[in-house]
């Protein structure tokens, strides 16, 4: 019988408990001798048709129990070499059929390695309350790896990570509970009160939730990318005062951006979040365009 993988020493396995959970992970597929492939690109991002190469990429996160389709028809109202690439994750739209994450750490890891092949051109990230925080916590993992680093920031109707959660953890309470808490924040009621509809999120839903509860924040240098900070003026959960703490986060320029509209004011919004999306990007998407012209054919 072949031996197994020998149990890592005590010493080694103190140090393994000290890990952030999706290091750990890792290194343990590592000592087992399991590398893991890297993901397929195409399963974590929803791309236009191939054609030539953008300006900038806008890679687009989505709430809690929402999907990448949130985001498809974005890029008709940005400017002209903006590659919209909604981020698919598991457990919602086309990806059902898996397990959606519960722990951020590990879910950056995976987006983490999946993301590499697209960061061939400028790129920005918009990410709306729980995709804020997945978005934020992506760059800074790139940092660390030496990875190409945003250009921008969209940071939306989520609290600057380190003030602590005022809410209460709800991802384990009962589904009443939950609806309860989803009309509060804007969600239509004629989704809430559809019980079809209900039994497909609220699985995706909890664990989303669970993900944001459980989220412990290290804290680490600003990040070198300017800010915008979007908040909904009626939005119960998430105040102007939470959003503007977002400033701690970036060495460049910040920007708070308050509009009409409650928790889901990307919806209601959707005309003034473009817009202040559109005249950020411009001048980069302008710079790479001139780059462009200017570099010798066949390079």
């Amino acid at each position: 019988m072949t031996p197994g993988p020998t149990p890592p020493a005590p010493a080694l396995r103190e140090r393994l408990a000290r890990l952030p959970h999706g290091e750990r992970a890792e290194l343990l597929r590592r000592l087992r001798g399991r590398t893991p492939a890297a993901p397929d690109p195409g399963a974590w991002f929803a791309r236009p048709s191939a054609g030539a190469a953008p300006a900038l990429r806008l890679f687009c996160l989505p709430y809690a129990g929402g999907g990448g389709s949130v985001f498809r028809s974005w890029g008709a109202d940005l400017p002209a070499g903006v590659e919209v690439c909604p981020v698919l994750l598991p457990g919602r739209e086309a990806r059902l059929s898996e397990p959606a994450h519960r722990s951020l750490p590990a879910l950056v890891e995976a987006l983490h390695r999946a993301i590499g092949p697209l960061l061939d051109v400028p790129f920005a990230f918009f990410g709306h309350s729980m995709g804020a925080l997945i978005a934020f916590e992506l760059a800074r993992r790139l940092r660390q790896a030496g990875d190409p680093r945003p250009e921008h920031l969209f940071l939306a109707a989520f609290r600057a990570p380190h003030l602590p959660n005022p809410n209460i953890r709800i991802h384990h309470l009962p589904d009443e509970v939950i609806k309860t808490v989803l009309l509060k924040e804007g969600t239509p009621r004629q989704v809430v009160e559809d019980d079809a509809v209900m039994r497909s999120l609220l699985p995706t839903l909890r664990a989303d939730l669970e993900l944001c509860d459980t989220y412990d924040h290290v804290p680490g240098p600003p990040l070198s990318a300017p800010l915008s900070a979007f908040g909904g003026l009626q939005d119960v959960r998430v105040s102007g005062g939470d959003l503007d703490q977002w400033r701690r986060h970036t060495a460049a320029r910040f920007r708070l951006i308050m509009l009409p509209g409650s928790h889901f004011f990307v919806h209601s919004a959707r005309d003034a979040v473009l817009a202040e999306v559109s005249a950020e990007l411009e001048t980069t998407v302008t710079r790479e365009k001139e780059r462009s012209h200017d570099r010798p054919t066949g390079e």
